[in-house]
């Protein structure tokens, strides 16, 4: 061979290479968004009302990523609101300033005002959405985020003919700042929403909404991902599809071990793929999508159903004729549970198991450094001598964590922190415990007033902690969503009445647990929690049911930075909002 021919494949070969060398270089890849805040006029239940949207979309844009990829969201806010956004279920590790929540981990987007949120999704894949986090500006500002797996990389369970987002959520024909702004006015509980939605339609059980229905539409004999979003702002849902069994097969943006169910229950905040398997023949009829809510408070709330439908139409090259008279078909119609089914409830979050296999391990601490007992419930707070607050004695309706209602502050909690300037801010004495046991689910206690003040907790970088949280019939027993930021935890126990550290603890599964960002501490019971504290930051934990975040039923997580370079929280970035 001469030495030019040589010198030829030599150069053949490195070009050959280099792609490959520059792909598994820049395997990474980041993803642009721009997020336009506007005010759109929207028409549902036979009127007009302007609302906040991302670019004019309601529900808002999906992002789409996959594992490993760069995320970077400008959002540029142009309403007269402030505005901060929240990535749900993104782990944000070392990237707390981008977690959204106002006061917490940043000060609002001003009007007229942007920030560029930035982060890296690591080691998560499946559906979890993003909400503005600040007042309840969530009810219309929400949308999908998708995590791919990484290239070539499948999922561990049948390859879907098509992926469907499904949004619940809820409308509200008054403004739902208003709304808000008035209960805290006057103590009392807000007024609920005026109807359920399936992506942003209520379906025709509501007035003037025959035209404003989600029409699922499916081939025969396919399989289809159904990545359903509780985006509600007040309440938990089951969801059904008549005569159809669905397969859950990931929560929160973690595999679990699939099963079959004819209902999904899904609290706000918590993110449900399913696998539906369309029937093989198309059917001479039409099926009811339908979405409900559960409920287990005393309060009213907005009793109404969503109604969507799925519809068989010809699968393509195919020789089957489309039904040409629909009014024809067959309508079926789901069977949803009770409205305040907890057996149900209860039994239904029993079933979630992680994979815990060799590709997708259950990582869950098995020994334990610190060990918390929290008490969420309801409580009444004293009202100011120049509020009008309608409670007796000027008292209005409050909740709190082991009897602390939370205060905002004024300046963000991880900007005083990482600046050492928490004097004034926040103090670091959260209580470990209740201030004083009574029996939490039985008859309460005569003395019901809350606390307030805004406290936290400081855990030392790479704490074990187990988390018990326990419901109390003050006012009334309810189910509590509570959502963890900057983490995934392991519900390693749950059952009702009052948790028994003597013998519920053996008891606990700590081979399988389900992992979740999102937990509802059932109705009069207890749920158990376990996380590793290793992402340095202040993280809030709250209820993911907007009014009692509003009436306090939140705290923050104060993890401290490692001794190791990558266990140490960045500065903020130089367009972090200023409070």
């Amino acid at each position: 061979m001469s030495s030019i021919m040589r010198v030829m494949l030599i150069v053949l070969c490195a070009l050959c290479i280099l792609p490959e060398l520059a792909h598994a270089k820049h395997a990474r890849t980041t993803r642009h968004y721009k997020f336009n805040i506007k005010m759109q006029n929207v028409t549902r239940l036979c009127q007009t009302k302007s609302i906040v949207t991302v670019n004019g979309q309601f529900p808002g844009p999906r992002i789409i990523a996959r594992e490993g990829d760069r995320v970077v969201i400008k959002v540029v806010n142009h309403v007269k609101y402030n505005i901060s956004i929240h990535w749900h279920g993104i782990r944000q590790i070392r990237s707390g300033w981008a977690d959204g929540p106002a006061y917490i981990t940043q000060c609002p987007i001003l009007p007229g005002k942007s920030y560029v949120y930035n982060f890296t999704i690591i080691g998560q894949r499946g559906t979890l959405w993003w909400h503005a986090h600040i007042s309840w500006l969530r009810s219309t500002l929400h949308g999908s985020i998708v995590i791919l797996p990484k290239k070539h990389v499948p999922y561990p369970f049948p390859h879907p003919f098509k992926e469907v987002p499904i949004v619940l959520g809820e409308w509200w024909k008054a403004d739902t700042e208003a709304v808000i702004n008035q209960a805290i006015k006057t103590g009392l509980a807000p007024n609920n929403s005026d109807a359920h939605t399936i992506n942003g339609l209520p379906g025709p059980l509501n007035n003037c909404s025959a035209k404003d229905t989600f029409k699922l539409k499916v081939q025969p004999g396919k399989t289809y991902l159904l990545r359903i979003i509780n985006a509600a702002l007040n309440d938990e849902m089951f969801f059904s599809i008549a005569n159809h069994t669905l397969h859950v097969v990931e929560a929160d943006a973690v595999y679990v071990k699939p099963f079959p169910t004819n209902i999904v229950l899904i609290t706000p905040g918590q993110t449900t793929n399913v696998l539906l398997k369309t029937k093989s023949i198309i059917p001479n009829a039409k099926f009811i999508i339908a979405s409900r809510p559960y409920a287990t408070g005393p309060a009213s709330f907005d009793n109404t159903t969503a109604i969507g439908f799925l519809e068989y139409k010809k699968r393509s090259h195919s020789n089957t004729k489309p039904n040409k008279n629909k009014n024809n078909l067959k309508l079926f119609k789901p069977t949803l549970p009770k409205f305040n089914d907890t057996v149900f409830a209860m039994n239904f979050n029993k079933r979630f198991r992680s994979l815990a296999n060799s590709r997708f391990p259950a990582k869950l601490p098995k020994t334990i450094d610190r060990h918390f007992f929290f008490t969420v419930g309801l409580g009444i707070s004293q009202c100011s001598k120049n509020q009008a607050c309608q409670g007796p004695n000027n008292t209005r309706v409050a909740a709190a964590i082991n009897n602390v209602s939370f205060v905002m502050p004024n300046t963000a909690l991880l900007q005083a922190h990482f600046f050492n300037k928490s004097k004034g801010v926040f103090t670091t004495d959260f209580p470990s415990n209740p201030p004083f046991k009574f029996n939490y689910t039985g008859t309460p206690p005569k003395n019901i007033m809350v606390t307030s003040g805004t406290k936290v907790v400081v855990l030392p970088y790479n704490t074990k902690v187990e988390l018990v949280l326990q419901d109390t019939s003050i006012i009334g027993a309810e189910s509590h969503p509570l959502h963890l930021h900057g983490f995934n935890f392991f519900i390693v126990g749950q059952g009702n009445g009052n948790f028994d550290p003597k013998n519920d603890p053996s008891k606990f599964n700590l081979v399988d647990p389900p992992e979740r960002n999102t937990a509802g501490v059932p109705s009069g019971g207890w749920v158990a929690l376990r996380f590793l504290a290793d992402n340095p930051g202040v993280w809030f934990m709250h209820c993911h049911l907007e009014v009692h975040t509003s009436w306090g039923l939140k705290m923050a997580w104060v993890v401290q930075d490692g001794k190791g370079r990558n266990q140490k929280l960045p500065p903020p970035p130089s367009d972090l909002p200023k409070c």
